[in-house]
């Protein structure tokens, strides 16, 4: 039995538009250009340190504009939908006794909102929130070491560069998803331990990685 720790933003939830619209509402507030389209599409193919950089919103202000969005994004999280074939995918993880918990930048009240109204919140054990942009690693251990689950059993799954560095950082096991925000070629870049393109492919990237550690 493996515990498997999910992202929420673009691996669970489908909030990638809504995202989109409250950070271009809130562009003139935080002095950046709104983002198009096209846009997107490049940025989906960069790393989030170099999406930084070219958003050019200092550092120091980042956790304020995160804090924004997630208020924000409250007003919205009713309209929500699940990734395709998501809830079904973690029914089969949960099916094979697999342990499911969440970490995300974005609030635990959203989390929970989410997951209650698409009746999934049976199948998690916990949700923890970090509002980070690098240090997930530090709240993911910071969990582990609270909830005595050791690295051997734990697998990490994400949809952007910085959940694979920040599963590295800590030796943990990543499985990239690449329906979320970055592409498929960035997140190959990173070299997670598995890649996959479709929720379907969940259940055996994880029985996989749980074999390898055997």
């Amino acid at each position: 039995m493996s515990v498997v720790i999910f992202d929420f933003d673009g691996t669970i939830a489908d909030t990638l538009e809504p995202l989109l619209a409250i950070a271009n509402q809130l562009a003139a507030e935080f002095h950046y250009s709104p983002i198009t389209v096209n846009e997107l599409k490049q940025l989906q193919q960069l790393d989030t340190r170099e999406i930084i950089r070219q958003s050019n919103i200092p550092l120091l202000k980042i956790p304020f504009l995160l804090r924004r969005i997630k208020t924000e994004l409250n007003q919205q999280i009713a309209e929500v939908q699940p990734i395709e074939w998501i809830p079904e995918a973690l029914s089969a993880l949960k099916e094979h006794h697999h342990s499911l918990g969440i970490v995300t930048s974005n609030s635990e009240e959203n989390v929970a909102a989410f997951l209650a109204s698409h009746h999934l919140t049976p199948l998690f054990d916990f949700i923890k929130s970090g509002t980070t942009i690098f240090g997930k690693h530090r709240v993911i251990r910071r969990l582990l070491n609270q909830r005595k689950i050791s690295l051997d059993t734990a697998i990490y799954v994400g949809d952007e560069t910085r959940d694979i560095e920040s599963a590295k950082a800590i030796n943990m096991r990543i499985i990239a998803v690449s329906w979320g925000f970055n592409d498929y070629d960035v997140l190959e870049q990173y070299q997670p331990d598995q890649l996959i393109e479709q929720p379907q492919a969940l259940l055996a990237a994880v029985e996989n990685l749980g074999l390898l550690c055997e």
